[in-house]
């Protein structure tokens, strides 16, 4: 009979919800897809039913249910942090503990009212780092490896140390909050005006347009780094133990005038803030690894927690060749909490064994739901609209014309990624090679500022030939720089500095080369993703490109599509020319009904 385990995250950041079969990955999926708001916290109940209706069972048939942290320890040090700073921040801790005590002392009891009557097996409740430290060793495809673990917090730690070998995975060292490096990320996050918890990544992709200015003064004022990646904050300058802000007056006093409000102009300052806290974030995650490759003495390194999105880190650490071998969980936030704790219950509580799967065990991490030519139909017709159902040799050949044409496509096909990243399932598509493609997306499709970059889908095999990269990139969570042979030489008066260097051309495939000569690439296998290997070994074949811009198919504020009237309605809201659904292809002809109004919104992510 198999053995079906649950698992779940829920109430920091990005619910959601996994399932195994006899260890196998089934389901997984957050919450936001469903309930339709950005990093959804609640409980995710809608994710765990879709779950549980992926594998055809009831609640009653799991053998567990496994939660991604352990309530008791948070509440440690929630009290312990209060009376460190009493009576300041006694607001705060009034206004965060009874929201903290009605989600979590209560977890249980909200779980087991989700299970109901009929559940019979374990509840169980693991540390959020092992957690996460699981969801990165479990899928790899390695026998034995280093994990390290570093996000904002989880109970007490804020980054750790663990190793994995066979069916085992255990922590060696810790950071221990309030000294934490997601938390100094997000702090400047804040400070340059850009919400905590949810556009950290807008910091990463502003900081090649500054110098790092400020980078000897934040590791002389603000943290104090050791060697081995260890480092010590000095919380005069911050505020989030006591306060409802990130950073302190003093904060603001060091980095010449308070935060900055959110919309307003970025100034020179701004973007070198940007450059300096990605510069020392790298540093930082740098001599993590080399500490975990000399304490374990492995040859291949996990990554997960929310700092492991951090892309151009990430790509750093693999160009170093400090390890053999790398792989990041794709849904490496909270979200991949759910994953971790299932794969803790089913290898160390229940004693399963494990046997690594090449690539890995993550499916492609196309794992959410998927919609069949019925349901698509039936969603297209009840917007008024009609389209055709081609054979999917014939909508290659129509993508690849409207492509080349200058046309965005919504590409909406198979399983829902699991994770931030739209890997060809849920994505919008457009040719890289057009030098207006990134400025026309951000503001007319996306409705986002114009330094954000975007990312090529290149065909695995051609990845090298464009890219300084050594190995797969599936996952979209490395950034390499282009190889120099597809680099544009620039002009003498092309010497712009900042944001004014944004629409200068830098390769051959401008859209996707940011300012620093760097793409974050996902590399696409024809196994990971047939059709979408084949749309681009097509496009080449037309073209001789073999990539394709490949961003998140949805707008600002609102969490990637889910489902076909979601994708249906972004498409009428937004500036696409094309949505291809499974083996349909809408085109934009001017007669398109209005969008609805929860369709379009602009505000704030």
């Amino acid at each position: 009979m198999p053995t079906y385990i649950l698992g779940l995250s829920a109430y920091y950041h990005d619910s959601a919800a996994a399932l195994l079969k006899d260890g196998e990955i089934i389901a997984a999926a957050e919450e936001e897809r469903f309930t339709r708001v950005k990093h959804e916290r609640k409980f995710p109940e809608r994710a765990a039913r879709y779950c549980l209706t992926e594998a055809g069972i009831s609640a009653a048939e799991l053998a567990a249910a496994a939660y991604y942290d352990k309530p008791i320890l948070t509440l440690d040090r929630l009290l312990e942090t209060y009376l460190a700073y009493a009576p300041r921040g006694f607001f705060n801790f009034r206004r965060a503990l009874p929201l903290w005590a009605k989600e979590k002392i209560f977890l249980p009891r909200r779980i087991g009212k989700f299970l109901g009557k009929g559940f019979s097996g374990k509840m169980l409740f693991f540390p959020h780092h092992l957690s996460h430290a699981a969801s990165a060793f479990y899928p790899s495809p390695f026998e034995r490896a280093a994990v390290l673990t570093v996000d904002g917090v989880g109970e007490w730690s804020t980054a750790t140390l663990g190793a994995g070998s066979g069916n085992g995975v255990r922590l060696l060292k810790e950071i221990r909050f309030p000294h934490s490096l997601g938390l100094l990320y997000s702090a400047f996050t804040y400070y340059l005006g850009f919400r905590v918890n949810s556009a950290e990544y807008k910091v990463m992709g502003l900081a090649p347009y500054g110098e790092p200015r400020y980078y000897d003064t934040i590791l002389s004022r603000l943290v104090d780094l050791k060697e081995d990646g260890s480092f010590w904050m000095d919380m005069r300058y911050f505020n989030y133990c006591q306060g409802l802000t990130m950073t302190s007056p003093a904060f603001g006093r060091l980095f010449g005038g308070p935060a900055r409000k959110p919309e307003s102009p970025l100034e020179p300052r701004h973007l070198d803030l940007a450059a300096s806290i990605q510069k020392v974030c790298e540093d930082i995650m740098l001599k993590m690894a080399r500490n975990a490759r000399s304490e374990t003495g492995e040859e291949n390194l996990c990554l997960a927690g929310g700092v492991a999105l951090n892309c151009v880190a990430n790509g750093l650490i693999a160009r170093e060749k400090i390890f053999k071998n790398i792989f990041v969980q794709p849904a490496a936030g909270d979200a991949g909490g759910a994953l971790g704790a299932a794969l803790l219950a089913h290898h160390q509580y229940l004693e399963n064994p494990r046997a690594p799967r090449l690539p890995d065990a993550m499916n492609s991490s196309l794992l959410g739901p998927s919609f069949s030519a019925i349901e698509i139909r039936r969603a297209v017709e009840k917007r008024g609209l009609s389209c055709p159902e081609l054979s999917e040799e014939d909508l290659i050949e129509k993508l690849c014309t409207l492509l080349e044409a200058g046309a965005v496509v919504g590409l909406f096909r198979g399983r829902m990624e699991f994770g931030p990243r739209a890997l060809g399932a849920r994505s919008i598509i457009a040719d890289p090679r057009n030098p207006s493609m990134r400025k026309r997306l951000n503001l007319k499709i996306k409705f986002r500022e114009s330094f954000r970059p975007f990312a090529p889908a290149i065909l695995e095999e051609d990845a090298k030939e464009y890219f300084d990269i050594h190995g797969p990139s599936p996952y979209m969570l490395l950034t390499a720089p282009i190889q120099k042979r597809h680099r544009l030489p620039l002009a003498p008066e092309d010497g712009a500095a900042g944001l004014a260097r944004l629409n200068i051309p830098r390769s051959d495939m401008p859209a996707v080369t940011h300012v620093d000569y760097s793409a974050r690439l996902q590399t696409v296998s024809k196994n990971s993703n047939p059709f979408f290997h084949s749309l681009l070994s097509r496009f080449k074949a037309r073209t001789g490109c073999p990539a394709l811009v490949n961003t998140s198919f949805n707008i600002r504020g609102e969490p990637i599509v889910c489902a076909p009237d979601e994708a249906i309605e972004c498409f009428l809201a937004t500036g696409m020319d094309a949505l291809a659904m499974e083996n349909f292809l809408l085109r934009k002809t001017g007669t398109e009904p209005a969008p609805s109004l929860s369709a379009g919104r602009t505000h704030l992510d």
